[in-house]
């Protein structure tokens, strides 16, 4: 099924499919949020679906039990988009968060409640992987970089709309908005085309010019069918091989491995899983679920930021300065921790500070560190090495996620200032490591981004 989208053509046209795509980062800045908002609404006796409160060992699992579920997803489509195409895998990414929600929204005990996290977090992991292989495929090189942070802004919004349901309605409806949402999602896949690399793939050529005349890509129609023998000749296991033979490859795949992994050391998500627990500790007066909607709101205004100059400015330059303000903010909130322990009289004066200090961290994170890194996975690997370059990658990142968050439940109450210096250094080597290592991609169609990595 395809929508003619009344005979938009060119660019316009990559700008209204994306669009859709858009939708699933909804759903996915939702389910990454969605703890810091519902984990206290399961805590309330008079609000929880469950009979029972939660130890604080269950609530860290539900929380990092999303990484689990996440990191089979990119391999399921690794090999699927290759054989069914790629929007199928959206379809049935969609479908998978429907049912999650579902469960979620219905559950009565914590079976139900640890299932719903898994399949939430295989959904998110296979929409996110294929949003930034398809938009990678079919962007043109002048706005691929601003489609692909745009994925970043719309993401946030998913989290914005989390924390403004949360704020007005029950534990059950605020998962059915996100039912919702993937349903929209869902039925949206149906009317996008397939990606022109798919048709490549299985020897379409008719159907390989047409989409690119469609998509306003005429000019890129002779490279991409002079590389068509090369894609063709492509199999799951020539393309593991590849993805670690091959110099660009393996370049390409140390270089967002650990961005990746720095991402998500950062602490962000401790900050987003553990938000209530955070203004807790701080003594802080206002709720944290407002907090949290104040901070996203700000969070969009770094979102803004990174399409509007990401291909004036340049990737690293974004990286550079993001890198350095999360920095800056998480050893700040580490001094008012710090401070709070040790019984500072400055501390209790300033109770508003950890959230001006989260605002800053998340302005700087959203207009570079939390951007740029999904960016460099659409535009470094090889065309039929990216799904499984971005599952590595990502594999790496949730599995560093899941360590972090769980080990940080567990040991928050202890160590809390020492553990926001901590996110402080990881930022700080985010930023060297990004001034010595990372290929600046801006201007350069993929061909040209793959000569410089195999120099």
């Amino acid at each position: 099924m395809k929508l003619n989208f009344i005979k938009i053509t060119g660019w316009k046209r990559q700008v209204l499919i994306v669009t859709c795509l858009y939708i699933g980062q909804l759903v996915l800045g939702f389910t990454v949020a969605w703890s810091g908002v519902t984990l206290p609404k399961l805590q309330d006796r008079d609000h929880s679906p469950l009979s029972e409160p939660l130890k604080d060992a269950q609530l860290s699992l539900i929380a990092s039990l999303l990484y689990v579920g996440c990191i089979p997803g990119p391999y399921v489509v690794g090999w699927l988009s290759n054989i069914k195409g790629r929007k199928p895998c959206l379809f049935a990414g969609g479908v998978i968060l429907i049912i999650a929600y579902i469960i979620l929204a219905t559950t009565n005990n914590l079976a139900m409640l640890l299932c719903g996290r898994i399949l939430s977090g295989f959904g998110i992991g296979i929409v996110g992987v294929m949003n930034v292989v398809y938009i990678g495929e079919i962007a043109s090189t002048n706005i691929r970089g601003i489609l692909l942070t745009l994925m970043g802004l719309t993401q946030t919004c998913g989290a914005v709309i989390l924390y403004t349901a949360g704020y007005f309605l029950l534990y059950p409806a605020t998962n059915y908005v996100a039912m919702v949402l993937s349903a929209v999602f869902t039925l949206a896949t149906l009317f996008i085309p397939e990606s022109p690399i798919f048709y490549i793939l299985k020897g379409k050529d008719e159907a390989v010019t047409k989409i690119l005349n469609e998509l306003g890509r005429s000019e890129d129609i002779e490279t991409i069918m002079a590389s068509k023998k090369l894609f063709q000749e492509t199999t799951a296991t020539k393309d593991w091989l590849e993805l670690f033979t091959v110099r660009g490859n393996r370049k390409a795949l140390i270089i967002v491995l650990i961005m990746n992994i720095l991402q998500h050391c950062s602490g962000v998500m401790v900050v987003i899983f553990f938000a209530g627990t955070i203004f807790e500790m701080a003594g802080s007066t206002t709720e944290s679920n407002l907090s949290m909607l104040i901070i996203t709101a700000f969070q969009i205004t770094g979102s803004l930021i990174s399409p509007a100059l990401v291909e004036r400015s340049g990737r690293k330059p974004l990286m550079v300065v993001s890198c350095a303000i999360c920095s800056l903010a998480m050893y700040l909130l580490g001094l008012y921790f710090y401070l709070h322990r040790s019984g500072n009289i400055v501390a209790s004066s300033i109770k508003w500070f950890p959230l001006a200090a989260l605002i800053l961290f998340f302005i700087g994170y959203d207009f570079g560190l939390g951007i740029i890194p999904n960016t460099l996975i659409g535009e470094l690997f090889t065309t039929n090495v990216r799904s499984k370059g971005s599952a590595a990658a990502l594999t790496g990142s949730w599995l560093a996620g899941f360590i972090i968050t769980t080990a940080f439940g567990s040991v928050l109450d202890t160590i809390d200032y020492i553990a926001f210096w901590i996110f402080g250094t990881t930022c700080l080597g985010a930023m060297v490591f990004t001034i010595f290592f990372v290929l600046e991609t801006k201007g350069k169609s993929l061909l040209e981004i793959q000569e410089c990595l195999n120099k």
